[in-house]
């Protein structure tokens, strides 16, 4: 068996014949070593026959050594000299526990402070719940307003997440730094100027974990701008979601031989998804999108045993972004869903004794989320959700509408929720409900929530648009004025 710096000292060009990254060598920390790192965990993904380290217990009193090693082509992440796949899941105020409870080994993170804990009590939690961490470092971005050619702000956040550096590196708990999130979307090329800086030295002063940065998507050229300007890294990590489907055959066309982790994936995204006439994104329910997670996870991940060191599924937890349902597992009040049902499969090999309700379909007025329904002020419809419950749990409902989200922010960058409307539903408790249409005109949703009472739900949201009521004919004196008219 190969390690890394074996083979990154092997002798081989810096740049194929077929523009694939070079190998270098190790003290370079070229990009052949983030490739080899790729590989590496890669094969111990998927094979089932492979000792997989669980991290039931790690140790406690020093750092622990990660890294990558290929034999025959197929790269393996280590992690004290013991193989290890990442069964992780993306976590910023999600449950440990509850990922521990469900297999899970590792969670990343986008930062080290998340605002509620700090660094400190993340990687503490993480060892007392047998847990590996990638953490996040984050590389700010332009659209905060960052300024890539401002070498003062530049030298400044070096500074700043170098101190982070310093703080973290000795924990046992780590196991990879995540420089930035998706700097993909940034214009200027020299921000990998500075995630080179920030690997080179994170090098220098922890020899024992690995440096990656994610993209968003994977695209050729993307790879080769980073690999030219950011050759530090040991290895690189892709971020997708519907287009995950893809990955295999996007890798095959690259001639991509070296090892890799996603770091995101999970529901199809808003911005893949189909629209409403008025342009609101079409959310999957809940059971669809744990079908979805089944499928991306057998074809994508679990099939690459050769260079794929396992993924962080988004997001453990619960967040607003277009909605509040899209991408979390958990519901905002703390049940599971189905995704979470999914995950506990492929990480444990058995579905958990009490699984979430499954939707066979929702409907208001009639219609589906697909049909872009139009409802009239002031008048009252009829909306029902049909489910059942693997377990025989009897169901109960809750229902709720909301004004469609007016932000449309990008990153992943925090939204606030709208409100609740009050008084438009009559027995929200029931499967079917009276739904009276909000005064206002304009775009809306309504949730639907189903419960087993053993802390798990299934949902599922219709967006709808209200016109505005007919006005009366104009008087006399009027004619001629403006009515108010309704948005397409």
């Amino acid at each position: 068996m190969k390690s890394i710096k074996h083979i990154l000292a092997s002798g081989q060009s810096k740049d194929d014949p077929v523009g694939r990254p070079g190998l270098g060598t190790f003290g370079e920390f070229c990009w052949p070593k983030w490739l080899t790192l790729f590989s590496a965990a890669l094969v111990l993904c998927v094979s089932r026959q492979t000792q997989i380290c669980t991290a039931q217990t790690l140790p406690n009193t020093r750092p622990v050594k990660v890294q990558i090693l290929e034999s025959n082509g197929a790269y393996r992440l280590y992690v004290e000299h013991k193989p290890f796949y990442i069964k992780g899941a993306g976590i910023e105020f999600g449950s440990q526990e509850k990922l521990k409870e469900h297999g899970g080994n590792s969670f990343r993170t986008w930062t080290t402070d998340n605002g509620q804990e700090s660094g400190q009590k993340v990687l503490d939690r993480a060892l007392t719940n047998g847990l590996y961490v990638a953490m996040g470092l984050d590389v700010d971005h332009e659209r905060r307003g960052f300024d890539y050619d401002n070498t003062n702000a530049v030298a400044r956040q070096f500074a700043q997440l170098m101190a982070l550096v310093g703080e973290y590196k000795d924990h046992p708990a780590l196991i990879i730094w995540v420089i930035g999130n998706e700097l993909n979307f940034e214009e200027n090329p020299k921000v990998w100027d500075a995630v080179n800086d920030l690997s080179k030295a994170i090098h220098r002063i922890d020899p024992n974990h690995l440096t990656t940065t994610t993209l968003a998507g994977f695209k050729p050229e993307t790879v080769n701008l980073v690999k030219t300007r950011a050759p530090d890294l040991d290895f690189l990590s892709f971020q997708m979601y519907y287009d995950i489907i893809n990955l295999p055959k996007y890798l095959r066309e690259a001639a991509w031989d070296k090892p890799y982790l996603v770091t995101e994936w999970g529901a199809t995204g808003h911005w893949e998804v189909g629209r409403t006439a008025w342009g609101a994104p079409i959310e999957n329910d809940s059971t669809t999108k744990a079908d979805l997670y089944k499928l991306r996870f057998e074809k994508v991940i679990l099939s690459d045993q050769k260079l794929c060191l396992g993924s962080y599924v988004f997001l453990w937890g619960n967040k607003q972004e277009r909605t509040p349902t899209w991408y979390g597992m958990f519901l905002s009040s703390g049940e599971e869903t189905a995704p979470v049902d999914v995950m506990h499969y492929f990480w444990t090999g058995a579905w958990p004794s009490n699984r979430c309700p499954r939707l066979e379909g929702a409907w208001l007025d009639g219609k589906t989320a697909n049909q872009s329904v139009r409802l009239k002020a002031g008048q009252t419809y009829v909306a029902r959700v049909q489910a059942s419950d693997p377990d025989q749990n009897p169901l109960t409902y809750r229902w709720e509408v909301m004004a469609e989200s007016a932000e449309t922010k990008i990153g992943g960058d925090v939204e606030s929720k709208p409100a609740p409307i009050p008084g438009v539903i009559a027995a929200p408790a029931r499967s079917e409900i009276s739904l009276q249409a909000p005064n206002q005109a304009g775009a809306y949703r309504l949730f639907a929530y189903v419960f087993d009472g053993h802390g798990h739900a299934a949902h599922a949201n219709i967006p709808f648009y209200v016109d505005a009521a007919p006005q009366s004919q104009p008087a006399a004196g009027n004619i001629g004025q403006p009515l108010t008219s309704a948005a397409p």
